[in-house]
Formats: structure tokens, C-alpha cells, sequence
């Protein structure tokens, strides 16, 4: 760490950010660029929060995306105004689905090209509806993404202004209104495809088809307007390599990282404000006449004392592991190689979805825990040191569904034993051999296999119940009480910039864009 990341230096800046992780960086780049003063406060010892790239394994060269994995709502927007020297590379497979019919292992691959998509569905559906069904659906998100996508860096449309951009009754009336089962049910009727559907609305959300409350529709929007297209890429190098290059792009523009450096309170009258950290060596204060909280809303409560939000909770378990080679299928009319290579879905029947929410919201764990898996190193080996890439070494990273945080709260560990134990078994049921024979070993010899549960993320990266949207993803158009760019807060200069503001969640930068052109215009006007 340079020297001068360890001290602020200075006692005033124009613009102080709670908070260093990617949508901080992203706002300490842009406003630096623009020629103010930053200070970037991070309490941990490096930048980047949840999109970081870690060797979790002893004496193992693999660099995995140890929390966040996929890129798909970072706008190309905001790489070129930063110049970060940063891409994304593109999965062969969209996704693939494992499941046994009539005593036959089988599946449905998607992706490959156009022919041999419309061939899966056929063999596992009997025809080809349920493909031409799948055609119109993501025909209508897709042009629905490339209509909504460009307004997230734009001041907030309202929601009859959205409607009118979006210019579709029947995509707005299936993912605005009516919650997602209706639509998922009306157009599909294999219970597979269904649940495929399905999944992207359930990914850190912990929701029924059915709930009333959208917040379902609301996670589904997300997963599929991203770029848009709806794509979910690769990070060529791990998530590390975006903020490592955000990090570098705030740096050569000036902004100063305090790695170390714990905000604590947040005085403000409205005009200027002072933000009192912590380190290891004492306390310190920093006057600035903004300030950019890249935290919970609950973190900028306590900050500013205010009454804090309802409590946040998250809903999912994720799984890092590091294999010797990839586990064959009982499906053997799919290659590994490609079934890994895109997402492979694990226990995401409709009707499976359906029955895990019921035992989760019924304070049990689900007997058939739902999941999905990514295999980065198929697409991008450079995080593989030159050993395992010899050896054929994979990663797998696992991501659970339906487990809130709650079910964790009367032993973390024992839970998370059990829980891991039945989700890997569920993928085993699917495979020609266990996986934890195809599993590496460290270099004390112990399998290379780490799970965190929301209570584990809550603790070791500050999300609130562990949830990774930090709270329920909100409609991208104003609201009561959301201010221009969605990133306010009830202190005029004190602005909210994490995935908990307007049109969060996810790896974007978007808050960052928005909560930077806010102060820009507010030092303008």
C-alpha cells in the first residue's frame, strides 16, 4: 500500500466517501477526474468490498471472485468515462439444467447457437413450443433492457415517463404489475423451463412467484436489462480487476484511499459536514462540504444518527471450491465442459422453487436446497496459476437460493454444515461421481471448499442480514420522498451511494455514477 493511503494527509476535502468499495471508487474517480478534493475512508485494509479477488485456499494460486462473481449492469458507460482498463468476456453457454425423466438423465442446455437450443428443448419438451415460448419472453425483456438500461445513469425518469420509454403493455404489465408468476405461467408450461425462468427473479431475493410485494419482479428486471441485453459476463482476471482498476483510476486522478480508516459519525448542518473515522493509531476528523455513504442504509443511520430502516435479510448461500478436474454427468449427452461453462442450475424445477421457499419461510432448511453454479476458469483461466491450468484445475462457485438468515440464527456453523451437506447433495445426484472426489486439496492437505451463509457476509463485509442488495431492490423511477438521482438522503448534503440507493444492487457502479453527477451539480448550481 502506498504510504499516503495509510493518512488523509489534509483536514478538508470537497467530498469525503464512507466506504471503499466498487460504487465508492467509482465516485471518487469521477469527481476527482472532475477536479475536487476526495478522501476515501475504508475500514477494511484493502479497497474493493464485495467484488474482490481472493486466494481463499492455503498455498493455492487461485485468484476466485470471492463474493460478487458476474458482471452484467456495469455500463460500458462508465469504463470509457474512466478509462479503466477493464473487460468482460462473454460465456459460450447460457445455462444448463439437469433433471431426470423417465428413469433417464437428461437436461436442457441452452446456448450453443440458435439450432441446437431449439434441439434441447424439443428433446426434453416433446416439441417446440416451449422454445418459441422462450423466444417471445426474452424477445420482450430484451427490448424492454434496451430501453431501461441507458436510463440508470440518467436523473430518474418517473414511473409514467419509464411506461412511455418502455412502450409495451404487455412486458409492462408482466414485470411492473402483476407479480411474475402470472407471466412465467401463462407463457410456459414445462416445469423445468418454468423454474429456469423463475430463478433470475429469486438470486438474493427471497420471494415466492406469487408474492404481492414484486420484489420478485423487481429482482427479475434487474437480471435482465443489464447492458441491454440481459448478459452476465465474465470479469476477465476476477472481480478483483475492476476495482483494482477503479481503485487506480482514483488514484491517478487524486482522490486519496485511506485503507484502515473506519468512519464513525457523520455531524452535518446541511452545508458542510465532518466525518469523524477511527484507526488503529486514534480518531481523526475530516470536514468536507459532501458526503458519499458507500454503505447500508442501516451503516448511514448509525452514521448520522437517524432512525434506522427496517433490518435487511438475506436469503442465500454461497459456495467457493476448487477442483482437480470437472465431475463427470450421469447426462452424457453433455460435455462438463460446456454444462459448467454457463450457469448449471441445481434443484430449480418450478415446483421444487416453490416447495424450498414454503420450508424456508416455514423456519425449516429446504430438503432439496435450489442452487446454481459457475465454472469462471472455463472462461477465464488467467485467475488459475500456471500449475493448476496444467493440471486441468476448475473452479466452481455455487450460489444457494431460498435460505434466509434467519434459519442461521441458532448455531451459524452447524447450520451452514448441514446446509452445504444437502446442497452438494443435491448437485451429486446429477453426477457420475461425487464431487468431493474431483475436489483440490490445500496445502494442509484439507479439501478446497469455503461457505459463507448471510450471517458470515453480514459479519465479514458490514451487508445488513447479510443481504447483498443491502435491502429490496427498488423500482427504477421515482418514488415518494427519492430525490433527482435516487441517491438521497434526508441531510441535504450527505448523499447515499452503496446498492442500497435507487437503482442499486449488483456490481454497477451505478450508484457511484449517480451519487457523483448529484454533487457535480450541486457544486455547479
Amino acid at each position: 500500500m502506498p504510504a499516503h493511503e495509510g493518512d488523509p494527509g489534509r483536514r478538508a476535502y470537497d467530498v469525503v466517501i464512507v466506504g471503499g468499495g466498487h460504487n465508492g471508487l467509482v465516485a471518487a474517480a469521477y469527481l476527482a477526474r472532475a477536479g475536487r478534493s476526495v478522501l476515501v475512508l475504508e475500514r477494511l485494509e484493502h479497497t474493493g468490498g464485495a467484488a474482490v479477488s481472493t486466494r481463499p485456499f492455503t498455498g493455492v494460486d487461485a485468484r476466485l471472485s470471492r463474493y460478487s462473481y458476474l458482471v452484467s449492469l456495469l455500463p460500458s458507460k462508465i469504463v470509457r468515462d474512466l478509462g479503466l482498463d477493464f473487460r468482460v468476456q462473454r460465456r459460450t453457454i447460457s445455462s444448463y439444467t439437469p433433471v431426470e425423466r423417465g428413469g433417464r438423465a437428461t437436461g436442457l442446455l441452452v446456448g450453443g447457437g440458435e439450432a441446437r437450443t431449439r434441439e434441447a428443448f424439443a428433446r426434453l419438451t416433446g416439441g417446440e413450443r416451449e422454445y418459441e415460448a422462450w423466444q417471445r419472453f426474452y424477445g420482450m425483456t430484451g427490448r424492454l433492457a434496451e430501453r431501461v438500461f441507458p436510463t440508470l445513469t440518467e436523473p430518474l425518469p418517473t414511473r409514467e415517463e419509464l411506461r412511455r420509454r418502455v412502450d409495451d403493455d404487455e412486458a409492462w404489465r408482466a414485470l411492473f404489475e402483476e407479480p411474475v408468476g402470472v407471466a412465467v405461467e401463462e407463457r410456459f408450461t414445462d416445469d423445468l423451463v418454468r423454474g429456469v425462468v423463475l430463478t433470475d427473479a429469486l438470486i438474493g431475493t427471497f420471494a415466492d412467484a406469487h408474492d404481492p410485494s414484486l420484489r420478485q419482479n423487481r429482482c427479475l428486471l434487474y437480471h435482465v436489462i443489464g447492458g441491454g441485453t440481459g448478459a452476465w459476463d465474465v470479469p476477465v482476471g476476477g472481480m478483483g480487476a475492476l476495482t483494482d482498476a477503479l481503485a487506480d483510476a482514483a488514484r491517478s486522478a487524486g482522490a486519496v484511499l485511506a485503507t484502515g480508516h473506519e468512519a464513525v459519525r457523520i455531524d452535518t448542518d446541511g452545508r458542510g459536514a465532518e466525518v469523524t473515522y477511527r484507526t488503529a493509531d486514534g480518531e481523526g476528523v475530516a470536514a468536507a462540504r459532501h458526503v458519499l455513504v458507500n454503505a447500508s442504509p442501516q451503516a448511514l443511520a448509525a452514521l448520522t444518527g437517524d432512525a434506522p430502516p427496517a433490518p435487511a435479510e438475506g436469503a442465500q448461500l454461497k459456495v467457493n471450491m476448487l477442483l482437480e478436474r470437472l465431475p463427470r454427468l450421469r447426462d452424457t449427452s453433455v460435455d462438463p465442459r460446456e454444462a459448467f461453462a454457463g450457469t448449471f442450475h441445481i434443484a430449480e424445477g418450478y415446483a421444487q422453487l416453490a416447495i424450498a421457499h414454503a420450508q424456508a419461510a416455514a423456519g425449516e432448511l429446504p430438503a432439496a436446497p435450489p442452487s446454481e453454479i459457475y465454472c469462471h476458469s472455463l472462461t477465464d483461466p488467467t485467475i488459475l496459476g500456471p500449475d493448476l491450468v496444467e493440471r486441468g484445475c476448475q473452479t466452481l462457485t455455487l450460489f444457494g437460493l431460498h435460505t434466509p438468515a434467519r434459519l442461521f440464527a441458532p448455531d451459524n456453523d452447524a447450520v451452514r454444515e448441514d446446509l452445504l451437506k444437502a446442497t452438494l447433495a443435491q448437485l451429486d445426484a446429477h453426477l457420475a461421481e461425487p464431487l468431493a472426489d474431483c475436489l483440490a486439496t490445500d496445502a494442509d492437505g484439507r479439501p478446497c471448499i469455503e461457505a459463507k451463509t448471510p450471517l458470515d457476509l453480514e459479519r465479514d463485509l458490514g451487508l445488513p442480514g447479510g443481504n447483498i442488495f443491502h435491502r429490496d431492490l427498488a423500482w427504477p423511477y421515482a418514488q415518494d420522498g427519492v430525490g433527482r438521482w435516487g441517491v438521497e438522503t434526508p441531510h441535504a448534503n450527505v448523499l447515499l451511494c452503496g446498492a442500497g440507493a435507487v437503482r442499486g444492487g449488483g456490481v454497477s457502479g451505478v450508484p457511484g455514477h449517480n451519487a457523483a453527477m448529484a454533487v457535480l451539480e450541486d457544486l455547479a448550481g
